[in-house]
């Protein structure tokens, strides 16, 4: 499986009308808490992977997202290099966990350290058949992703394209497109 998705910094407010004036379909907000480990048998930031344990927990209307995580539902992923050189387009492996404090804790026992944290709110909306998120990255500010996920490589460039169609219907250009992780961006 291939994850292809193409990130733009945004002004949420103008997008939730584009998305609105398309028909959009709104789907659930999320507090999310990602968790990225470095490997001890080699460095991630290098071969340009990523390991992390998602904790996730659904926005209820009127709540604020700002509340703790407990009881959240947890993932972990790992993400491979970037297979494309136009977008943030990279093989992802993910899976859920019961616990993702014990799987950090057992990633600790086996030599991963803590890398970093990126805690986020994303609102997902469905637009013509593509996930478009709303991101708002505490300490980086409001982001726009397009993401499909394509079965082969064959696939990629035309889901790239179709990303970027969505994009532009939304006002937004392609070219401004970020292929650094919002860890990447927190880290510099």
């Amino acid at each position: 499986m291939y994850e292809v998705e193409v990130k733009v910094e945004a002004d949420h407010e103008r997008v939730r009308r584009e998305l609105d004036e398309r028909g959009a379909d709104a789907g659930e907000t999320v507090v999310q808490e990602d968790t990225y480990f470095d490997a001890p048998h080699r460095d991630f930031a290098e071969t340009d992977e990523a390991l992390r344990v998602r904790e996730q927990a659904t926005v209820r209307e009127g709540e604020s997202p700002s509340g703790a995580l407990d009881g959240a539902d947890s993932r972990v992923t790992y993400k491979g290099p970037l297979v494309d050189g136009e977008s943030k387009t990279r093989e992802e492996h993910e899976t859920g966990v019961e616990s993702g404090r014990e799987l950090r804790a057992v990633l600790d026992g086996l030599g991963f350290a803590e890398a970093a944290r990126v805690r986020k709110v994303r609102s997902y909306y469905a637009l013509d058949g593509v996930t478009v998120t709303l991101d708002d990255v505490t300490g980086l500010g409001e982001y726009v992703e397009v993401e499909l996920e394509v079965e082969s490589e064959p696939e990629i460039s035309d889901a790239r394209e179709r990303a970027y169609g969505v994009l532009r219907d939304l006002g937004l250009d392609p070219d401004a497109q970020i292929r650094t992780s919002y860890l990447g961006l927190l880290l510099e």
